[in-house]
């Protein structure tokens, strides 16, 4: 089961990572450039605390389901990362939108990108760990 946990959290980081290129890369871009004084400008220097992050955050999100969810499925898979989502995409949209001033629409964009990132990354969690 460890090797099955391993190949997890290597497939949701490079899933998680992918989804981010295209939902802040593409579709969030012109959000992120009407707001762009609040941003680093060498913003791309520190990317790797970015790709360091989200490893992180993939090793606990398999670690969590892997141990404290039972009946493992690809439903209940997606339930978890949905939750996950939301509770992560609550503190990264709303939370930063009551301390910076970026636009509503961009706290409510990673709001819902993190509930559908992670609703993905738990049924790709879920596809790799199955029950025995």
């Amino acid at each position: 089961m460890l090797k099955k946990y391993v190949i997890a959290v290597v497939v949701v980081f490079i899933v998680i990572e992918l989804l981010n290129i295209f939902f802040h890369g593409f579709l969030l871009s012109g959000l992120y450039k009407q707001s762009s004084a609040i941003w680093r400008p060498d913003m791309m220097r520190y990317m790797w605390v970015m790709y360091l992050a989200t490893f992180l955050q993939s090793v606990g999100f398999v670690y969590i389901y892997y141990k404290l969810v039972s009946n493992k499925s690809p439903f209940r898979g997606v339930w978890y990362g949905l939750s996950f989502g939301f509770v992560l995409g609550m503190g990264m949209g709303y939370s930063t939108y009551g301390m910076i001033p970026i636009p509503y629409a961009l706290a409510a964009s990673w709001f819902w990108g993190s509930v559908v990132i992670f609703g993905i990354a738990g049924w790709v969690t879920a596809l790799i760990i199955k029950e025995k």
